[in-house]
């Protein structure tokens, strides 16, 4: 793993990765580097948070496309380009392919986020909408590739991308020198790899950690260093890292130069995420979120000294999907209480159960009544309450109150 001696008979170099910064300069952003005052009073030690989240096309992976199609010749422009993706870098390669006045056929799971899908469109990306997951959307994009004969652009299976992906790490370098630690969210390992070559060779003192989604970890974990993960077939809020395979090429290196790497649930995410839009004014796809769940989980322990730098990868989230994730976010931090009671089927009973709930400053989010599948009297009748509170003691609070007033509660 991370720590073997460098040498420049690498499959990336940092010079490949300087001279990637150059090629791409007039395609994206440098991006900043925040500081994070709640993570960091959370966490016990300095945090920063580098915004890939602000990325033209909201994410890292304008960076990788952009170098690799830089590497293209004239006539493979000009017979165009394909890839396959969850979004992210479907909208990178249709950005970085309207540069050079390339077409460009974009592979993407039925699944995918919304918005990532009309992003794709809105930068002239022709869509391919695939039943399944990115697998079977990568399958087809090559048989489409070969058949056409266009040139198949791998979301991170590439020293391109890698490289590419590596001018992340660059920017951390330069813009934050006190770092010691970067999280770093982990899927095919394009970023992770390319971020730790760099900051290894400028920064030699600075250890990396990927951060993986709970059900799809095709890399080591540090408590199975020698043995993968078996890939389920889950759903996660996490899409953008959520690959079941590791690549060919970024596995090595990875391997290599990844100093650990550890797993992160989809509630943890989803609470990272409602604390970034919340404390940060930041909008953080899930992916982009996990390096900052896994520091609040306490899966990481961040040095005595120096900064720990949170990437967020990627920002590209639907309304609808950020609507859930914010509750479930609010009910993992306690900031949501679900209970059912019964009260007198009569007018007024349900608005002065209301009353109780108005009086200690809580916002009610849902009622329902439910009048089968429970044991009620004559006259009765069951109500299913959601209330947004602002913490664990003020649910406490309001659930004393409502039994004080004879109503027996029952969470769910």
């Amino acid at each position: 793993m991370a720590g073997t001696p460098l040498t420049r008979e690498e499959p990336v170099t940092v010079r490949d990765i300087e001279r990637a910064a150059r090629r791409i300069a007039d395609v994206v952003r440098e991006t900043p580097v925040l500081s994070a005052g709640e993570i960091t009073r959370r966490v016990g030690a300095p945090v920063t948070l580098k915004a890939e989240s602000l990325q033209r096309t909201g994410s890292f992976k304008l960076r990788g496309a952009a170098n690799k199609l830089s590497r293209l010749s004239k006539p493979e422009l000009e017979a165009g380009v394909v890839a396959a993706s969850a979004g992210n870098h479907a909208q990178a390669v249709a950005v970085a392919a309207g540069q050079h006045r390339a077409e460009a056929d974009l592979f993407i799971p039925v699944g995918a986020p919304l918005a990532k899908a009309a992003a794709v469109r809105s930068y002239g990306g022709n869509v391919h909408p695939i039943d399944g997951s990115y697998d079977e959307a990568a399958k087809e994009a090559r048989a489409f590739a070969d058949r056409e004969h266009k040139t198949l652009i791998p979301p991170f299976d590439d020293p391109h991308i890698v490289a590419g992906a590596g001018t992340v790490g660059l920017e951390i370098a330069r813009q934050a020198p006190r770092t010691r630690l970067v999280v770093v969210p982990l899927g095919g390992g394009g970023l992770i790899a390319g971020v730790a070559i760099a900051l290894k060779w400028l920064l030699p003192e600075v250890l990396v950690i990927g951060v993986q989604a709970e059900g799809f970890a095709p890399y080591l974990t540090a408590s199975e260093r020698h043995r993968p993960i078996g890939t389920r077939s889950v759903n996660t809020i996490s899409d953008g890292i959520a690959i079941k395979r590791a690549g060919e090429f970024t596995r090595p290196l990875v391997e290599r130069w990844v100093d650990e790497v550890v797993t992160v649930s989809d509630d943890q995410v989803a609470e990272a995420m409602v604390l970034l839009l919340e404390r940060t004014k930041l909008v953080v796809e899930g992916a982009g979120a996990a390096s900052v769940a896994a520091l609040l989980a306490g899966k990481i322990e961040p040095p005595a000294s120096g900064e720990t730098c949170a990437v967020l990868s990627g920002g590209n989230v639907d309304a609808s999907r950020l609507v859930e994730c914010i509750r479930l976010g609010e009910t993992v931090a306690e900031r949501r209480l679900a209970f059912a009671t019964v009260i007198p089927d009569r007018p007024g009973a349900l608005a002065g159960l209301l009353r109780i709930v108005a009086e200690h400053d809580a916002n009610v989010v849902d009622v329902m009544h439910v009048r089968e599948g429970v044991d009620l009297h004559v006259g009765e009748t069951a109500v299913r309450l959601v209330v947004q509170t602002k913490g664990s003691e003020h649910s406490q609070r309001i659930t004393e109150a409502i039994e004080a007033e004879g109503f027996v509660t029952r969470a769910g």
